[in-house]
């Protein structure tokens, strides 16, 4: 299929991320799927994280504002892939991906941020 003009991108990507709703985002040790059912992480201080998404632009939504887990439980293998849902436990796993640089070992009571725009949604 062809490429979308930039419109029907920033609609699509819309319609399954609502700007300015609050999400919440969950870090993973694991590839969670399509159903974000394991691998999240468990322990320390970590809970998933609220965020909103910017307006659509060239199909790709951002978040808002700085994102940051404190007081992270030990991780040796990192935390690679993260997932988005519609409440702080349990609610629906809209989705899903690989995180940028955080493959490496976590140190307990560590702080993971991710800087604004740093979390994008996308149509591919």
């Amino acid at each position: 299929m062809a490429r979308l003009p930039a419109a029907q991108e920033n609609t699509a990507i819309a319609a399954l991320f609502v700007p300015a709703t609050t999400y919440y985002f969950a870090l993973y040790t694991t590839d969670p799927g399509t159903s974000g059912a394991s691998g999240e992480v468990t322990g320390g201080s970590y809970a998933r994280q609220a965020f909103t998404f910017t307006s659509a632009s060239g199909g790709v939504e951002t978040n808002v504002a700085s994102v940051s887990f404190t007081a992270m439980p030990a991780e040796s293998g990192g935390v690679p892939y993260c997932g988005v849902f519609t409440a702080s436990s349990g609610g629906t796993y809209l989705g899903g991906g690989l995180t940028s640089g955080l493959s490496s070992a976590i140190a307990s009571g560590a702080t993971v941020s991710f800087a604004i725009g740093a979390i994008s949604a996308a149509v591919s």
